[in-house]
């Protein structure tokens, strides 16, 4: 299969299995065969790259030891996983430090944690555990005894905390034991109650019975017609108004009618103050003085006010005169004509 050079029984031998996924080769062999196949695997298949060695605990199973290897090449990296199983009651197994000298850490750390015991180990002493540890803790049947000493810190379950309320019933993950049966308050502590069935302490008369009502009858707190027997004189209910889906709900007013805006006046006109470059009013009193259109000549027998010098360009109109410029005044006096410059009298 897949880059294997040939059948699989014929490079591991009889019972070997094989299965590829997500780019993994996995082989399985017998527990007789670990040796033959790790040296198969290095010598044959190029698998010179050792990355790590493991168990895991499969429940009524055994122990299952896997080994991933590599063969690494330039380009391309073929993974190969072997695995074999070896029973709860007698987990021992061949060692590969012979095969692959950095198995000899990992052995070490598969040993006190799972309890497999590997012959042929030159060094098989504890690696993480403190001295004197006892038991192994990743097998599925070590006792987390933390959880039964000791309580987790934070809220507790239901029923724990003396407030009263019904006490959830208790399950225990994989591992912890009952502290009633293990442990320092084992026989000391009563046992749950148990939780009673739903609806086992109602009578049967503390829930009234559920009325069944169709559609067309409406739900309880609508008010239906009132029955022929009924005593003359009671109101009845008005009959219930039926409306189409393009009618809305009753509670939806119709639209208002659209009103058209009326036009804003504008503002100003062209006889206003601020459409001319000077002051509206020269002398209190003055009515303002409106600006002549292009091309229209000044009303005859108008005057130029004093002081005022025509625009360039334009004519003064036959039968008026310009009247005389006044002379300017000098800002200094002349000097004295009969004083002689330069000495004094």
């Amino acid at each position: 299969m897949s880059w294997l050079p040939g059948p699989v029984e014929e490079l591991f031998g009889a019972g070997a299995t094989v299965e590829e996924a997500y780019d993994l080769l996995t082989v399985d062999v017998p527990a007789d065969a670990w040796l033959t196949a790790l040296e198969t695997a290095r010598t044959t298949l190029g698998c010179t790259y050792f990355d790590w060695l493991s168990a895991v605990d499969e429940p009524e199973t055994g122990f299952r030891v896997c080994a991933h290897v590599a063969a690494v090449a330039p380009g391309s990296v073929h993974r190969l996983m072997l695995r074999t199983t070896v029973p709860h009651a007698a987990p021992v197994l061949a060692s590969a430090v012979d095969v692959y000298a950095g198995a000899a850490w990992h052995e070490r750390e598969t040993h006190e944690m799972f309890g497999v015991d590997f012959t042929g180990h030159p060094h098989l002493v504890p690696l993480l555990l403190p001295e004197g540890f006892e038991g192994h803790p990743l097998r599925k049947d070590f006792v987390l005894a933390a959880r039964v000493v000791k309580a987790w810190p934070g809220a507790k379950e239901p029923g724990e905390s003396e407030h009263g309320g019904p006490k959830r019933r208790q399950m225990l993950p994989p591992g912890v034991p009952d502290p009633n049966e293990w442990g320092p308050l084992k026989g000391q502590l009563p046992p749950a109650p148990a939780r009673p069935a739903r609806g086992a302490g109602r009578a049967a008369g503390d829930r009234p019975v559920r009325r069944t009502r169709t559609a067309g009858e409406g739900s309880a707190s609508q008010t239906g017609a009132p029955d022929a027997g009924a005593a003359p004189g009671t109101a009845a209910a008005p009959p219930r108004r039926s409306r189409s889906a393009s009618q809305g709900s009753a509670s939806q007013t119709p639209p208002a009618p659209a009103t058209t805006p009326e036009p804003v006046p504008k503002a100003g006109s062209s006889d206003a103050p601020w459409h001319h470059a000077r002051p509206a009013f020269d002398a209190p009193g003055a009515e303002p003085e409106r600006e002549r259109e292009p091309g229209t000549k000044p009303e005859p027998g108008a005057k130029p006010e004093p002081g005022t010098k025509p625009e360039p360009g334009t004519k003064p109109e036959p039968g008026t005169k310009p009247e005389p410029a006044e002379p300017e005044t000098p800002d200094t006096p002349p000097e004295n004509p009969e004083t002689p410059t330069g000495g004094t009298e």
